[in-house]
């Protein structure tokens, strides 16, 4: 602290007696301390032993100088150098800690050597004793794993010759239970303790006793001889034997015979259930012995020995019976099943103007619906259907006679569990019983493609094929009903035969039969190009106006007609339904005139910009200058009503065709595509074919706007045609000798809205646009209506200004020989003038509201009003107002 005299420190109080220089430093030092903002610097690290460039294996140099990047070069040499004389003071300091015990290191190890040459010498005899001991031991170990190995040898061969025994002793009784001759000539007990028949010849339940104990036989020989595959099969697990090669005649006589006997056994059980009249204890004991016989099929897996003896037996005799080369045209006896049944009433319903096709109700049933469950298989319909008599009649068979045997067969192999959940290949690699699909249907689907391939897949004549593709498709999934469980109804589907007899039906040349017939049809209707050609109905044409739109209708609906649609082109048949859209679409664009689908050339009256604030009108500037007439002759009134009558046709029938269309894919078509495609992929292929419905509608509906602004152009120009003779009125008034005040409107405000009226026939209920009365009516109305007003305030104004031009030059001194008209008289018929326009513009308002206007809330017809109502002597102020209230509306 520094000490002042008292004399300096009195003068300076003299000098600042506030101490105004001490606040404000204090204040500077305070801004100062406050401002200064804290820097973070980078914390300098000297080099140390434990840095981790120093203790990595391998020196980064580059990292090394990185991590010292804010030292100069000569500073990070002098660091280093003194980091270097600390690492040399320290090794000297290392040297000098440890330098007494380095050097009697030495002398500590003087003697050690003759020490260590002590202690090796016992160490060679323990190593030469170790080495003769393992020599022995591995001489041991040998011993032993020889007679091991000899014992195990003869372990295996004698288990081997147990099981060659096991086989001998098999085969020797195999053959005598199947009474076949040894080769030693040997009689086996079983076989003297077989029964014997009578000498008498067999009595009937002698035979039933012979013919169960033969099916029970079967089964304990069956059972005997797989055991015997076993036995074979380990035998030759690890090489072949001599003695099973010896001894394999045997075993495949064996075979055969056993074979031979259970074909036999079970042809003969098959024949009496088949065709032998047997009571219902027989028919059970005869089911029993079937069932032995399957399950002995089913053991020996011989699947297809069963099924080739009941195609053979069974099935075959059948088919040879029933299809020929002239079963559809041969008469056929009623299929009568052996147990009769009650006569029921059929069950009949009325037919429909229009059913969807429904794949899996295609035929009507014979039977009652309500007694639906008292039938194991729907029939076919037989009416005027050859077919479907031949298809029942197979129907009945099977399920007759080979019902009960596919449901035995179907439980066997699911007991035994040998059933695969794959799908089947056709091959003998499918384990268990399959048939329907070996037996049934390759037998009759083959018959049907040899015999009758000519006939039922004819495609040259369609409503033959479709009705013959209807009919079989009904009777597979008849079959299918049939079917003991789901897999066997999926194994019937992946048959060869199947994929082959699918293949024979000619689909693509069925679509273009039908894509001929119905593009024919429709181009013939099309081809005349002119819709005036087209307005001659037809009594059945519907909703529709035009010719051509019931024919692009009839086209469509005629895709998916029952009798033309088939489930596997819809695909087809619903591109060729877009397909006539578009086509409908660009015949109407070549029909009509040009000018009724331009929309890039604006038109006269709909984009007429009125007068502006400031601007004079062409043609009012002067009454002896009088506004461009439009041509009202005679051939343009005719163009003009040939062209209303061809867009209100297209827009009627393009909006009744887009109704339809929709009400078509709800009832018919979006029901029918999922069912067509699949589970999986039915959601999303019905939304991305609804978009596709919806784009090409939208793109048919779009040209109802173009011809919709037609035909306003068309009716605002008629009712403006009416609307010139108001200009006419301030002269009509001055030439009338009758001064009384107006009491009605004028004669050609009637005729204003007429024309809309004609158009939509409200007057006389006909009329080009009668049919979109109810949507379009007041739209339209208000579409001319609109343009009608500002047209009316155009003519309203002019004529204002030449009312008050004409007074201007009236109150100009002029001399006359016959005197002038009195002031009052001039009034008068202003007042006249601004009456009638009044009632003209309050008739015209109520026309408009007849046809559904709302007038009140029309700003062009409220600044019409105001200006019908305001007088003659307040144009100059309120022209200019009115003309701009008229043009905002517009702008």
């Amino acid at each position: 602290m520094d000490l002042q005299s008292p004399n300096t420190t009195s003068n300076t109080s003299r000098r600042d007696p506030f101490e105004l220089e001490r606040l404000a430093d204090e204040l500077e030092a305070r801004e100062h301390s406050l401002d200064t903002p804290s820097h973070d610097l980078p914390i300098y690290t000297p080099l140390a032993h434990n840095n981790p460039f120093f203790t990595a294996d391998t020196f980064d140099v580059e990292g090394f100088l990185l991590s010292r990047v804010h030292t100069s070069l000569p500073d990070l040499r002098a660091e280093l150098r003194d980091y270097l004389a600390v690492l040399k003071e320290e090794l000297v300091k290392l040297i000098n800690d440890d330098y007494e015990a380095f050097i009697s290191l030495s002398t500590d190890l003087r003697g050690e050597g003759t020490r260590l040459e002590r202690l090796k010498w016992p160490l060679g005899d323990l190593k030469t004793q170790i080495l003769e001991s393992r020599r022995e031991l591995f001489l041991i170990q040998e011993a032993i794993q020889t007679k091991l190995k000899k014992r195990s040898s003869l372990r295996d061969e004698k288990t081997h010759l147990h099981l060659l025994l096991k086989v001998s002793e098999s085969v020797t009784r195999l053959e005598s239970l199947l009474l076949i001759a040894s080769p030693d000539g040997a009689a086996s007990p079983e076989v003297k303790a077989l029964p014997l028949m009578p000498l008498g010849g067999p009595t009937e339940d002698a035979d039933d006793r012979s013919r169960g104990n033969r099916a029970k036989h079967l089964v304990r020989v069956a059972a005997e001889y797989t055991q015997l595959l076993y036995h074979v099969s380990k035998a030759q697990a690890d090489s072949r034997s001599a003695f099973i090669d010896e001894i394999q005649w045997r075993i495949n006589r064996i075979q055969s015979t056993l074979s031979s006997d259970l074909d036999h056994l079970f042809s003969n059980t098959l024949t009496a259930l088949v065709t032998g009249k047997l009571a219902e204890t027989d028919k059970a004991k005869r089911m029993a012995d079937l069932t032995e016989c399957l399950r002995t099929y089913d053991s020996l897996q011989l699947w297809r020995d069963a099924e080739d003896v009941l195609r053979r037996d069974v099935v075959r005799e059948f088919v040879k019976k029933a299809v020929f080369s002239g079963a559809l045209n041969a008469p056929h006896m009623p299929f009568v099943p052996r147990t009769p049944l009650p006569i029921r009433e059929t069950f009949s319903v009325p037919e429909t103007a229009r059913t969807p096709y429904a794949p899996f109700t295609a035929f009507a049933m014979h039977s009652n619906p309500f007694d639906a469950a008292l039938a194991a298989a729907p029939r076919l319909d037989e009416t005027d259907n050859a077919l479907a008599v031949l298809y029942n009649s197979v129907l009945a068979f099977v399920e007759r006679d080979l019902k009960r045997i596919m449901d035995v067969a179907e439980r066997i192999s699911a007991r035994v569990g040998k059933e695969e959940d794959g799908g089947h290949d056709g091959g003998d690699s499918a384990r268990g019983f399959e048939v329907l699909a070996n037996v049934v249907w390759a037998e009759i689907s083959r018959a049907l493609m040899d015999e009758l391939g000519s006939t039922i897949f004819a495609a040259g004549r369609p409503d033959e094929f479709r009705r013959n593709h209807e009919t079989t498709q009904a009777f597979i999934r008849s079959l299918q009903h049939l079917a003991p469980s789901a897999r066997a109804a999926q194994a019937m589907t992946s048959h060869p035969t199947f994929n082959t007899f699918e293949r024979r039906w000619q689909l693509p040349v069925y679509f273009q039969l039908r894509w001929k017939e119905v593009v024919t049809r429709l181009e013939e209707t099309l081809s005349t190009g002119r819709l005036e050609s087209a307005f001659a109905l037809k009594k059945d044409s519907g909703p529709f106006m035009m010719v051509s739109t019931h024919a692009a209708w009839v086209a469509m609906t005629t895709c998916w007609d029952q009798n033309v649609f088939v489930p596997q082109l819809s695909h087809r048949f619903w591109k060729l339904t877009l397909q006539v859209l578009s086509r409908y679409r660009t015949w109407i664009e070549a029909s009509l005139p040009s000018a009724a689908l331009e929309l890039s050339k604006s038109l006269p009256l709909a984009n007429e910009k009125l007068i502006t604030p400031g601007d004079t009108p062409k043609g009012v500037s002067r009454a002896s200058t009088p506004a461009p007439q439009l041509d009202n002759s005679s051939e343009t009134a005719a163009a003009d009503d040939a062209l209303l009558r061809q867009c209100a046709s297209v827009i009627a029938d393009v909006k009744a065709l887009e109704s339809q269309t929709w009400n078509l894919w709800r009832e018919e078509i979006g029901l029918m595509l999922p069912l067509s495609l699949g589970e999986e992929e039915a959601p999303s292929d019905a939304t991305q074919a609804e978009d596709a419905l919806r784009n090409v509608l939208r793109n048919l509906t779009d040209l109802a706007t173009p011809l919709s602004s037609r035909i306003i152009y068309i009716l605002t120009r008629r009712a403006s045609d009416a609307l010139q003779a108001v200009r006419s009125l301030p002269t009509q008034f001055r030439a009338m000798s009758n001064k009384r005040p107006p009491k009605e409107p004028s004669f050609f405000i009637a005729g204003v809205l007429r024309p809309v009226r004609a158009f939509f026939g409200v007057d006389s209920g006909t009329g080009p646009g009668t049919s979109l009365r109810t949507d379009l009516l007041r739209p339209f109305a208000e579409e001319v209506f609109e343009a009608v007003t500002q047209k009316y305030i155009l003519y309203v104004t002019s004529m204002r200004k030449q009312e008050e031009s004409l007074r201007k030059f009236k109150k100009k001194p002029t001399f006359s020989l016959f005197g002038g008209a009195s002031r009052e008289d001039e009034g008068r018929d202003e007042e006249r003038i601004r009456q009638q326009i009044v009632l003209d513009v309050e008739a015209f308002g109520k026309d408009a509201e007849a046809l559904g206007v709302d007038v009140d809330a029309n700003a062009s017809f409220k600044t019409l009003h105001e200006m019908a109502n305001t007088p003659l002597s307040e144009v100059e102020q309120g022209l200019d107002v009115h003309i701009v209230e008229a043009i905002d509306p517009v702008s």
